[in-house]
């Protein structure tokens, strides 16, 4: 059984058990359980039930895991040529882990 879920404007396959690192949830702590709803597709042996635009009644019910993990260092350059100019800023994503504990549907 898995499911599309759609978390913080970004879509996910999601199973049980399985781990997952969505956008930074604000409102997150370690150990908590976080619900969400919209759950745009459910297959359930076999059968798909596509929601218009969201299941009704199926939610998935997540664990925060880790609620700050940064993600890798991305570089970004800037140069102009014969100029002698150059700008080199750096950026990580933060992002929380959480682990997927059911999906009711």
């Amino acid at each position: 059984m898995y499911a599309i879920v759609e978390i913080n404007g970004q879509q996910f396959k999601v199973e049980e058990g399985k781990k997952l690192f969505v956008n930074h949830l604000q409102s997150a702590e370690a150990g908590q359980t976080v619900e969400f709803d919209k759950v745009l597709l459910v297959e359930k042996d076999g059968a798909v039930s596509v929601g218009a635009p969201a299941v009704e009644g199926a939610k998935v019910v997540c664990e925060v895991v880790s609620p700050l993990v940064k993600g890798d260092k991305v570089l970004v350059f800037h140069k102009k040529r014969r100029k002698g100019y150059r700008k080199l800023n750096g950026y990580r994503h933060q992002f929380t882990e959480v682990s997927v504990k059911e999906v009711i549907a």
